[in-house]
């Protein structure tokens, strides 16, 4: 027995725990965050308000959250997982009728001093149910018909009250993080090839109904895809907001223009310089190379993720961790791919980085549940 083995087993059980968090992620998470404080400062013209100090606050509620979810046992988070997405949908059918409304959409509630975004707890509570259901099923009723309409019904509901607010990117991120869980779980291929092919349908659909009665997506909406296509048809109306991030991006370079000498942000060239589109000061600040650096921290919390995720032997802690990566990496993905204009303008922020508190909170307490699935895993 190594002296460290020792030392853990002469420990007491409460405290323990301790010696299994996963130190290496919370040192990421901790790193991501500091970018972000660092960004937030820059475009706030060097200084701590309004955006820097809420966020580190935010930051250190989130970081709290986390380790004392983590010490939770995970038995715990299993058996929470159906009240969680029963509590979250009744969070979203309130915001239908009672939710705050802010930029043309109607998706927060004000509990005073932060907005709640409850499509921001479902991307959560979504996993947790969907490990908790396939954990419950035995493994030869996973491609079965009537087992597989369940979890598409699970899906489907939120998905549903999250595009009636309206929130497009979310919605995208529900489906993807939850039909992730399934094809994780074992589902058949076959399943997801038709879903792909009605997903082209359905596209197919949207563009054939502009115009119509029986518009499927909003004006807005639509104006979005056209920019994506072709930024260039509006540069001072719906393009805007890509042409300017795509300016900022390419007059990064390599190394950037220096620490707080963007002039996209500086100057307000660049809308929403604090929210989605945080990544773009980042390029233009520090280039290429702070571009990448953000990406190799990104890519490290994913592998320590991924690691934990396949050497844990019970079956919903590894759906859980898979499930809430998944979830973690999209949202990044997605940012990315929207302001460098590989993708349309959604309104997904970058997770850790950009300002937002329910957010923030949310995903912190996800990785709790990540660190709860670590700590507790058979040994």
């Amino acid at each position: 027995m190594s002296y460290l083995e020792y030392t853990v087993k002469t420990v007491p059980s409460g405290l323990r725990k301790i010696f299994y968090v996963n130190w290496p992620l919370a040192l990421l998470l901790t790193a991501v965050a500091s970018v972000g404080f660092l960004m937030l400062y820059s475009v706030a013209g060097g200084s701590f308000n309004p955006w820097a100090e809420p966020q580190m606050k935010r930051f250190a509620l989130g970081m709290v959250a986390m380790f004392v979810i983590g010490m939770v046992p995970i038995w715990f988070w299993r058996n929470l997982s159906g009240v969680a997405y029963a509590g979250t949908l009744v969070l979203l059918i309130f915001v239908e009728f009672f939710g705050t409304v802010g930029m043309g959409a109607q998706r927060w509630i004000d509990i005073g001093f932060m907005r709640l975004q409850p499509s921001e707890l479902m991307k959560i509570a979504l996993v947790m149910l969907l490990a908790a259901y396939y954990d419950w099923l035995p493994t030869r009723k996973v491609s079965h018909p009537l087992w597989v309409l369940v979890p598409v019904l699970m899906i489907l509901v939120p998905t549903y009250l999250v595009l009636k607010q309206p929130d497009l990117g979310t919605a995208v991120l529900l489906m993807a993080g939850g039909g992730a869980v399934m094809f994780l779980a074992g589902v058949h291929w076959g399943y997801f090839a038709v879903v792909i092919g009605a997903a082209i349908g359905l596209v197919a659909t949207v563009f054939q109904s502009r115009g119509t009665s029986w518009q499927l997506i909003k004006d807005y909406q639509f104006r979005r895809i056209d920019t994506f296509l072709d930024p260039s048809n509006d540069p001072l109306g719906a393009g805007y907001h890509i042409t300017q991030s795509k300016i900022a991006l390419g007059s990064g370079g390599w190394a950037g223009r220096g620490y707080m000498q963007g002039t996209q942000s500086r100057l307000n060239f660049l809308p929403e310089k604090h929210t989605d589109f945080i990544f773009t000061t980042l390029a233009e600040e520090f280039g290429f190379v702070g571009g990448a650096s953000l990406l190799i921290l990104y890519a490290l919390i994913l592998l320590f993720c991924i690691s934990s995720a396949m050497a844990n032997k019970d079956r919903y802690s590894s759906l859980l961790i898979f499930g809430v990566t998944t979830t973690f990496f999209l949202f990044f993905a997605v940012n990315m791919s929207m302001v460098m204009g590989l993708a349309p303008v959604v309104g997904v922020p970058l997770p850790l980085v950009s300002y937002g508190g329910s957010a923030m909170i949310v995903l912190l307490a996800a990785f709790g549940l990540v660190q709860s699935a670590h700590i507790h895993r058979p040994r």
